[in-house]
């Protein structure tokens, strides 16, 4: 266990520094609209040197110390990407003598808020988090974390909220796929969207659409945008519904969300008579594992999975154990396409596809 001072800054502390009374300190913490603005920028101005944070206390047990805890609350609990994430925080967390908490959302951002209040309130030190980010979403108890100086770690950017960051970009790495296809002669290009909770989901279509605007003689309408999501199902039913009874007018190369998406989207095309890659070339997201155990072993963005995981909970534990404060820290990581058999330069023959229309 790496070595951590017992004292910490207190509400006594800020008050002292603020000059102003505990109670005072509580409404600013609790966003009483009591306090004066001058009054309430001077606590949180102490706040802020002192590296202070307000803790719930734990329920108590027995009379064990508590253990450090981190919090990490992940978007899809079926999602074998968040596995290795999960893998990689934990072993970092282990080395440094904490225990590693998990929740998962499932794309609610109620949940997520639930998830976030429950873990503060059982005395969590810091949180990683790939935050619910549709339409809808209130961000409130994620700025909260930032008011009461939580330490915090994202695995996916929040615009307005600057708090430290480990991803990969993924727009750039999005392009990199679409003119993987483009470079084997493809031409007529899709794209298999996420879940709209999802910045990366955004950014992936932004990719695609870079990569075919930059080339002459791509073809990308707002049609071959497919909504589709993040589950294996999901890439199945939208590929259906793009592809059957639509053969000659139809897109040679897929680029999806994930590798759940792309493996969806192959048995969709199987079921419809639709050949990968002779008919068309599909290409993934992730490198989850069953990627290369796929039917047809399926081309891929490979993401550092346990290694975004990995440094999240380093960049969190530095957070927690820090006297001062830290600044938010920005860390992308490197992406690589992983080549295998489901990419083919495109086939001239549409015989095969205009027999792919179902009975």
């Amino acid at each position: 266990m790496t070595e951590r001072s017992t004292r910490r800054a207190t509400m006594q502390d800020v008050a002292r520094l603020a000059d102003v009374s505990k109670a005072t300190v509580s409404a600013v913490l609790n966003s009483s609209s009591d306090v004066r603005d001058h009054t309430r920028e001077r606590v949180m101005s102490a706040i802020a040197l002192l590296n202070y944070r307000a803790q719930h206390a734990p329920p108590r047990r027995d009379s064990t110390e508590r253990a450090p805890t981190l919090g990490l609350v992940i978007k899809e609990v079926d999602n074998p990407y968040y596995a290795e994430v999960i893998l990689g925080a934990r072993e970092v967390a282990e080395q440094s003598g904490y225990t590693l908490i998990v929740a998962s959302s499932e794309g609610e951002h109620d949940a997520e808020r639930r998830a976030v209040h429950t873990l503060r309130a059982n005395g969590i030190d810091g949180f990683m988090l790939t935050p619910v980010l549709d339409e809808t979403a209130d961000l409130a108890h994620l700025f909260e974390l930032k008011r009461r100086n939580i330490p915090l770690v994202l695995l996916e950017r929040v615009r307005g909220l600057r708090a430290s960051l480990v991803d990969v970009d993924n727009v750039r790495a999005s392009r990199r796929a679409a003119d993987h296809l483009i470079a084997r002669g493809h031409v007529r290009l899709a794209h298999f969207a996420g879940p709209p909770y999802s910045m990366h989901s955004q950014e992936r279509i932004e990719g695609v659409r870079l990569a075919s605007s930059a080339a002459s003689q791509i073809v990308l309408t707002e049609n071959d945008i497919v909504v589709a999501g993040a589950h294996l199902a999901d890439g199945y039913h939208a590929a259906m519904s793009y592809f059957d009874g639509r053969p000659e007018d139809r897109a040679t190369g897929i680029t999806c969300y994930n590798d759940l998406v792309a493996i969806g989207v192959c048995r969709a095309l199987a079921d419809l008579g639709l050949r990968v890659p002779a008919d068309v070339s599909v290409i993934g997201f992730d490198d989850i594992a069953l990627a290369e155990y796929a039917s047809v072993p399926l081309t891929t963005v490979r993401m550092p999975k346990r290694q975004m995981g990995a440094l999240a909970a380093s960049m969190l534990i530095q957070q927690i154990e820090s006297h001062t404060v830290l600044p938010p820290r920005a860390e992308m990581l490197e992406s690589e396409i992983i080549e295998r058999a489901s990419v083919a330069r495109p086939n001239e023959n549409r015989a095969s596809v205009r027999r792919a229309k179902r009975a």
